[in-house]
C-alpha cells in the first residue's frame, strides 16, 4: 500500500514504523472473515481493512472526523486479524498509533470525556476499585438487570498462599482489578507452582500493568504506569532474584510482553523493558505436564481462549491440553478464535456490540453442555459470568486439586 505521511508524522519513530505496517498491507479482506464488529456491524469500516484505510488517511493529513474515531473506538483489539493476515501486517501497533493521531485531532463530548476519565482514574488504582466493587455489591440488589451484570457477587476466598520457601522463584502481578475480583487465581497458582517447587511472589505496589489507560487512548499515561510496574519488579530483576515473571491474567501479560516496544523509544527505560518483557510469561508457559495431577472423570468444561492469549500471544492448545491431562472433559466450542466482547474497557464504552458478542460466545460455550467455562483472563471471566449461571473460572483454579 503506497503511503505518505504527513509532516506532522513523518520522520518520527511513530511514522516509520506505521508506514512500515501500512506498505504490507495488500487490502485482501482476509481479515475480513475473523473480525468480530464486521460480522456484527457488516460495514468495511468497522473491519481491519476499512480501519487501516482511515488511518492511513489520518496519517497522511486528510481530515479526521468524530466518525473516523467512532469506527476505531468500535475496535475490539483482539488482533484475530493478525493470526488471519497472510502478509504478516502488525494491525495492534498500527491502531495504537492511529488512535494516539486521531484522539489528538479530535474532541470527545462532555459526558463521554467524563466516563472515560473515571474509568481511567479507577480501574487502575487497585484500591479504589475496590471500595468502588465493594459499595457496588452492596447497591446490587437494587440496580437494574443491565447494571447489576457489571457488578460480580462477592469473590470466592483467596486460601492459603504458600510462604516463599524454594530456591526457584518467580513474580506474580497482582494487577489492577483481579486482586477484588477473583483473589483466588493468584493464590490457586502459587499453590501448583509451590507443589512442584517454585515460589510465587508478589511485589508490593506492583499493580496496573498500564494496559487499561494506554488503551483508554491516555497513553502518556498509560506508559506511566509501565513505568511504575517495572520500578516495582526492577530490584527483584536486577538482583537476578527471580527467573521469570508470571502473569495469570492474559490481557495484562500481553502487554507487559510489549514494553519493550511501547518504551523502545524512552532512553530511561528501554533496556529495562526489554529485560522485562523477555522475563514475562503467561502461566500456561510455567506450568508443565509434571505439575498437573492426573485425574479422570472431573466433568465437562468449555475453554474460552481469550484473544489476548490465542491472538495476542500466540498460545492455543496450551492450557486444553493441561485441563484434559488433568481429567476434565473438554466440550467443542464454535468460532472459538472470535472475541467473547469483554477486550479491556471495552464492555463499559461499547455495550451494544460487547453485549451481541458475549450472547454468541456464551452460545458456543454452553452447545455441549459443560459443568464449567474456563478461562485465562480476568476480564473476559467477569463479562462471561455476568450473563450465565455456569461458573466461569480461571484454569489454573481447576488445577488446584487436592
Amino acid at each position: 500500500m503506497q503511503t505518505r505521511l504527513a509532516d506532522f508524522i513523518r520522520g518520527t519513530p511513530e511514522g516509520e514504523e506505521a508506514e512500515a505496517i501500512l506498505r504490507k498491507c495488500v487490502h485482501c479482506g482476509f481479515c475480513t472473515a475473523t473480525c468480530p464488529t464486521y460480522q456484527v456491524l457488516g460495514d468495511d469500516l468497522d473491519s481491519p481493512r476499512g480501519r487501516i484505510y482511515l488511518m492511513k488517511r489520518a496519517l497522511e493529513g486528510a481530515p479526521v472526523t468524530e466518525r473516523t474515531r467512532l469506527h476505531l473506538d468500535r475496535c475490539l483489539t483482539c488482533r484475530a486479524c493478525e493470526t488471519t493476515c497472510p502478509s504478516g501486517v502488525r494491525y495492534g501497533r498500527l491502531v495504537d498509533i492511529g488512535r494516539g493521531v486521531v484522539e489528538s485531532k479530535t474532541r470527545r463530548p462532555p459526558l463521554e470525556r467524563a466516563r472515560r476519565a473515571a474509568l481511567a482514574f479507577g480501574l487502575p488504582r487497585t484500591k479504589v476499585f475496590a471500595v468502588a466493587l465493594a459499595l457496588g455489591r452492596l447497591v446490587r440488589p437494587l440496580l437494574p438487570r443491565a447494571m447489576k451484570s457489571k457488578v460480580p457477587p462477592a469473590a470466592r476466598p483467596a486460601g492459603t498462599w504458600p510462604a516463599p520457601r524454594h530456591a526457584r522463584r518467580m513474580l506474580a502481578l497482582a494487577g489492577c482489578v483481579q486482586p477484588a475480583l477473583a483473589p483466588s487465581i493468584n493464590a490457586a497458582a502459587a499453590r501448583v507452582l509451590d507443589r512442584m517447587g517454585i515460589s510465587l511472589v508478589e511485589v508490593a505496589g506492583a499493580g496496573c500493568c498500564g494496559g487499561v489507560r494506554f488503551h483508554l487512548n491516555y497513553q502518556d499515561d498509560g506508559r506511566d504506569d509501565m513505568r511504575a510496574l517495572i520500578d516495582a519488579w526492577w530490584p527483584a530483576v536486577e538482583k537476578g532474584e527471580v527467573e521469570a515473571i508470571v502473569v495469570t491474567a492474559s490481557g495484562c501479560g500481553v502487554t507487559v510482553k510489549d514494553y519493550q516496544h511501547l518504551l523502545a523509544h524512552d532512553p530511561a527505560y528501554a533496556q529495562k523493558a526489554k529485560r522485562i518483557s523477555s522475563l514475562c510469561r503467561d502461566l500456561s508457559e510455567v506450568v508443565t505436564d509434571e505439575m498437573v495431577r492426573a485425574g479422570a472423570g472431573r466433568g465437562k468444561v468449555a475453554f474460552q481462549s481469550p484473544c489476548t492469549l490465542q491472538h495476542g500471544q500466540q498460545i492455543r492448545g496450551r492450557v486444553e491440553a493441561l485441563l484434559a491431562r488433568a481429567g476434565y472433559e473438554l466440550t467443542p466450542v464454535n468460532d472459538a478464535h472470535l472475541c467473547c466482547g469483554s477486550a479491556g474497557t471495552y464492555s463499559l464504552t461499547q455495550p451494544a456490540i460487547s453485549t451481541q458478542l458475549r450472547e454468541r460466545k456464551l452460545s458456543a460455550l454452553q452447545a455441549g453442555a459443560p459443568a464449567l467455562i474456563a478461562t485465562a483472563n480476568i476480564g473476559c471471566l467477569a463479562h462471561l459470568q455476568g450473563a450465565t449461571a455456569t461458573p466461569v473460572r480461571h484454569w489454573i483454579e481447576l488445577l488446584d486439586v487436592q
